[in-house]
């Protein structure tokens, strides 16, 4: 599709190197600082979608952006300027090699996992008696290994990061404190909006002079799961379906079309009714969970227009 960006292959002044992730790509500009952009591309089950989604690279763009300035009073951060609506500019950073996920639900991997029979997520027990979309006691951390384009990302427990030395003790107890007061600032901004924070994922590296910030997206409907909080309790006591505002009707859609990403499956069809409808519930999560009304940005030429925009703002 011509008004969606799914690869970028820019040159900028004093670029180092790009590396380029499921769905977001990052230019290094004289080891000092990173130019990310947010493309079109939809990744599930860890695997990238053949075709882009129009403006889902703007709505990730700027929902993580505005959630960082919305948490910058409580977990520093490495944003310093957003020069394009799908364009994020911040300090180079060391990122940590562990993705630090927190659920408040028992929801998409978690309840695929107790479904199977496990009780033991991460090394954290969960409790006998649930059913998908109950509420856990308290919320519970399971991160997971970050996996290279293609892989697939693993769970691991708190006990085998500090084992295998992926993350330092003293620095691991940083990014759980982290974790948790996201989540909770997170939560209340859902809250406000008439939504559930189900579950999301951080990420964190550490800058040149050595402070931990959080990277990345955050509380997005590719890193977070939502439910509408009208109706919930009804829902769940009901034994119904949440009415959900996250990348899991994405999974859903997929897995009733017989795919997992698992080795064999072929990714199915996407027609353009179908990605015309995942672009609508994007920009409904948008506005749902910051408040506001979407505006498209010009896509006649995204490409163009991004670089102008990156180009001025190096000058």
């Amino acid at each position: 599709m011509s008004n969606t960006i799914i690869d970028t292959n820019f040159n900028f002044p004093n670029q180092k190197s790009v590396y380029k992730g499921k769905v977001r790509e990052v230019y290094n500009i004289n080891d000092d600082l990173l130019v990310m952009i947010a493309t079109d591309r939809l990744s599930a089950f860890d695997v990238v979608m053949p075709k882009g989604i129009p403006f889902k690279g703007q709505i990730l763009n700027q929902i993580a952006t505005s959630m960082m300035k919305a948490t910058e009073d409580l977990v520093p951060n490495w944003l310093i300027a957003t020069p394009d609506p799908n364009v994020a500019v911040g300090h180079l950073c060391e990122p940590y090699k562990v993705e630090m996920v927190i659920r408040g639900y028992m929801s998409g991997h978690a309840a695929r996992e107790y479904k199977a029979g496990k009780r033991l997520l991460c090394g954290v027990e969960m409790p006998e008696g649930m059913k998908e979309n109950d509420k856990f006691p308290e919320p519970i951390i399971t991160p997971a290994t970050k996996a290279e384009m293609g892989d697939h990302d693993e769970d691991i427990s708190k006990e085998d990061i500090l084992k295998r030395g992926v993350v330092s003790e003293e620095d691991y107890l940083v990014l759980e404190d982290y974790t948790r007061k996201l989540f909770q600032r997170g939560t209340e901004i859902a809250a406000s909006r008439g939504l559930i924070l189900v579950d999301t994922k951080y990420e964190f590296g550490k800058t040149q002079d050595g402070k931990i910030v959080l990277i990345d997206e955050i509380h997005t409907p590719d890193s977070s799961r939502y439910i509408y909080a009208d109706g919930y309790h009804e829902r769940q006591d009901k034994g119904e379906q949440q009415k959900q505002l996250s990348k899991e009707f994405v999974r859903q859609w997929l897995i009733s079309n017989n795919f997992q990403g698992l080795e064999g499956q072929t990714v199915p069809e996407m027609s353009e009714d179908y990605i015309e409808s995942v672009s609508e519930r994007y920009i409904e999560l948008f506005e749902n969970i910051t408040g506001e009304t979407f505006v498209k940005a010009d896509v006649t030429n995204i490409q163009e227009r991004i670089e102008k925009n990156v180009l001025n703002y190096l000058d």
